[in-house]
């Protein structure tokens, strides 16, 4: 893996910021915990807003092309709701975590749908995206009753914690480290193969542009990663695209467009991994049409390929649920 990647682990805000917030919930408990925090967050998200070029700067890529269109004064409205909606999903992520089960209910936009995967007869792969809040929807994922892992790349340098690292919630995934030896691939095929249910980003890549490919994304060309695509084509496991978004104050939604079947023996032609990496792409474009406020990658995915991995990206504004 490519160290230098195009993004990188920093947030917005501060680590002391992140524990004041902290301390709200603790204060607030279940009944004004998210009250008094989202109130709070409306005038912190302001002021980075306003006073923080940085932020402008992070948020333009993506903004741009969902709103090609739209005013400066209309661009300032679309990066609040944006930040707006990358705070509450931090919080409500923090409540979790801090307050325990009982404070947000995921569950499946369709009770067919959930029953869709339950049927799966074998493991399979569960491609997501940086939507919504995954770490609530994994708990929908429990009811699946078979072991869940998640391919997720931890730093020490994150200043937002995820929800079993607040002490008070069990972890109910396995974490697969794709900084490991052959990018945790070994391990990866090899819970596969005992059945369980494999987690992986399919919209960001870590800098090694040689497991991904440019793709229609937003009338631009962006970057995906495939590894996903090859992994299952060697295990023979189908491929479940599950997006989710915030559905209210305490309630989250979970999608699924598509099941996706690839054939064995794709190999290393990059041009066979096409027709499969679009009907995700296409996927999420839809998905953000609906909701463009859940889609937190905050970094530019579309500049040109020579750019990643030739310099760090100060992705200070880093989208939720980093994996």
């Amino acid at each position: 893996m490519n160290q230098n990647s195009k993004w990188d682990n920093k947030r917005l805000g501060s680590r002391m910021g992140h524990h004041i917030f902290y301390g709200m919930i603790r204060l607030g408990g279940r009944r004004m915990a998210r009250p008094l925090a989202y109130f709070c967050l409306y005038f912190v998200v302001f002021y980075y807003i306003a006073f923080f070029p940085s932020v402008k700067q992070k948020c333009a890529p993506y903004l741009k092309k969902r709103f090609p269109s739209a005013s400066r004064f209309r661009q300032f409205f679309h990066r609040y709701q944006w930040v707006l909606s990358l705070g509450k999903t931090l919080i409500d992520r923090a409540i979790l975590g801090i307050l325990g089960p009982g404070t947000f209910l995921a569950s499946f936009e369709n009770r067919e749908e959930f029953d869709t995967i339950q049927s799966l007869d074998s493991g399979f792969i569960i491609l997501m995206s940086h939507v919504g809040c995954w770490q609530l929807a994994m708990s929908a994922l429990a009811h699946l009753n078979r072991p869940v892992n998640l391919l997720m790349l931890q730093s020490e340098e994150d200043i937002d914690k995820h929800y079993y690292e607040h002490g008070n919630q069990e972890k109910k995934f396995n974490i697969i480290n794709p900084a490991q030896f052959l990018g945790g691939s070994i391990e990866m095929l090899s819970v596969l193969k005992k059945d369980e249910i494999l987690c992986i980003m399919g919209d960001r890549i870590f800098g090694n542009t040689d497991l991904s490919l440019k793709m229609d994304f937003l009338n631009a060309k962006a970057l995906f990663p495939y590894s996903a695509y090859k992994l299952a084509s060697i295990s023979q496991k189908p491929i479940v695209i599950l997006h989710s978004y915030k559905s209210g104050p305490d309630t989250y939604k979970i999608t699924l467009p598509r099941i996706i079947q690839i054939p064995p023996k794709l190999g290393k032609e990059k041009k066979k991994m096409v027709p499969f990496i679009q009907a995700f792409v296409q996927s999420l474009e839809t998905f953000i049409q609906d909701h463009p406020y859940q889609f937190f990658n905050f970094y530019d995915m579309w500049e040109p390929e020579e750019s990643f991995g030739k310099q760090g990206g100060n992705n200070d504004l880093k989208g939720e649920g980093d994996v």
